[in-house]
């Protein structure tokens, strides 16, 4: 193992006990009733949950790998970032709808990206009691044990979570072989039942974060998925804007089916 493997499998190491902290104490507010605010630009929660869960995460992180820049959903951004070649990239509570609805659909999302692609990443669920895991170059793992992405084929039922508006354009024969999915509040843990071969696909609409999906990025791809654009590039991380455009998330066995399907409803 060369030393730059063995310095991400130890920051595999740190990121999932710090999720498993943050998780801790996001739990200790869980079906509590929280103190909320409302981010005026979005109309999206933030909770006393989400910021004691980021207080966690940023004192356990920062103090471990000083060296490392930061982002987070629930931090002030700071430019400084860009500086880094490596930096921590964090949702403190990944789905907050949920976790205020009582709902166990929410996680601790922890990546760390370098050079702009993810090279560990964690999602931890703790309302399931999952621990999603990935390390560049090894396996995705859920709970220690090896996932990966559905081998169900086109002509087989697939799985996808899209929106009832979505669904509804699909062309009736693709319709016919497809079964919507219930909405999942969190958006990394969709793309993780992508990784995990539950869904065969799920279409993000513009606006998702780096903080959304770094860390579900890289376990898909760990476990045979990829997350793209629509012209099939992968995302990147830790640009000035951290906002990406629509993106698929699927097998890769599977993804030029889903990018063509995307592209017909998009150009008709």
């Amino acid at each position: 193992m060369s030393d730059t493997d063995n310095r991400w499998q130890s920051d595999l190491a740190l990121i999932a006990d710090a999720a498993k902290q943050a998780g801790a104490v996001a739990l200790g507010f869980f079906n509590k009733s929280p103190e909320v605010w409302w981010k005026n630009e979005e109309r999206s929660p933030v909770s006393a949950a989400d910021f004691a869960a980021n207080e966690k995460l940023e004192t356990i992180l920062r103090r471990a790998r000083p060296n490392y820049g930061w982002l987070s959903e629930e931090t002030d951004d700071d430019a400084g970032r860009l500086e880094h070649e490596t930096l921590f990239i964090v949702d403190p509570i990944d789905g907050t709808r949920a976790f205020l609805a009582g709902k166990d659909l929410w996680c601790v999302s922890v990546g760390i990206v370098h050079r702009g692609r993810p090279v560990a990443g964690v999602l931890y669920a703790p309302a399931l009691d999952e621990l999603y895991e990935a390390v560049e170059g090894g396996a995705a793992l859920k709970n220690g044990e090896p996932i990966s992405v559905s081998t169900r084929g086109e002509a087989d039922l697939s799985q996808l979570a899209v929106s009832e508006e979505l669904f509804k354009l699909l062309p009736a024969a693709v319709r016919e072989r497809s079964e919507r999915v219930k909405h999942v509040p969190s958006l990394a843990y969709r793309i993780a039942m992508v990784a995990d071969g539950r869904l065969d696909a799920t279409f993000v609409g513009r606006n998702a974060h780096d903080w959304d999906i770094a860390a579900a990025d890289l376990i898909l791809e760990r476990a045979g998925g990829c997350l793209v654009d629509l012209t099939g590039r992968p995302a990147t991380y830790n640009r000035e804007k951290v906002s990406h455009d629509a993106l698929c998330a699927t097998p890769i066995t599977r993804l030029q089916e889903y990018l063509d399907l995307l592209t017909q409803l998009r150009d008709g």
